[in-house]
């Protein structure tokens, strides 16, 4: 490509895009498997996991990291991880038109960190709440209802966390919570 006298900034984001498809494969590969779980900064790792999406969103999307000055160590998975982060991400875009305001903030409380990740987004009614996380359920036209199923199994079974709905208001946005316990 570099011969043909292409922009290099684009070959450098389509090596990008490559490595990130093998990423994928490699994440996908260990579902089912045994977790490679370690000691991470959670903060370190959701500035990673949203980083790459960060070019790949609309300008109209502002990303918003309002994280405490103290490192919080947690038991992950990257890899994992990172697909449940950039899910949620792409699913606050989704649910904003392309257009608002996402907000990731961390906290402590006791043994445990939480992430939220709150869009400005469409919505959920609390009716929803339960179903939101079953296989199959989508709000979108163009859906298969598996991202926050499988966001779920990641954190939950992986990383012996929590995800839910923290809240959310029709019209006005929603938030996602996960907890995880310190370490």
């Amino acid at each position: 490509l570099k011969l043909k006298g292409l922009d290099p900034a684009l070959i450098n984001e389509m090596g990008k895009d490559v490595y990130r498809l093998e990423v994928i494969a490699e994440r996908f590969s260990k579902i089912g498997s045994v977790s490679d779980i370690k000691p991470v900064i959670l903060q370190d790792a959701v500035k990673q996991s949203v980083a790459y999406l960060e070019n790949r969103i609309s300008d109209k999307v502002r990303l918003i990291f309002d994280f405490p000055e103290s490192s919080a160590m947690v038991q992950l998975n990257e890899s994992l991880f990172s697909w449940v982060i950039e899910n949620l991400t792409k699913n606050a875009v989704d649910a904003m038109g392309g257009e608002g305001i996402i907000t990731y903030s961390m906290g402590e409380k006791g043994r445990h960190c939480f992430l939220d990740i709150s869009d400005t987004g469409k919505g959920v009614s609390t009716s929803k709440f339960n179903r939101i996380f079953q296989p199959g359920f989508t709000t979108k036209e163009r859906g298969w209802g598996l991202g926050l199923s499988l966001a779920k199994r990641i954190v939950e079974n992986y990383h012996e966390g929590k995800i839910f709905v923290k809240q959310s208001e029709i019209g006005k946005g929603t938030t996602f919570r996960i907890l995880l316990r310190k370490g």
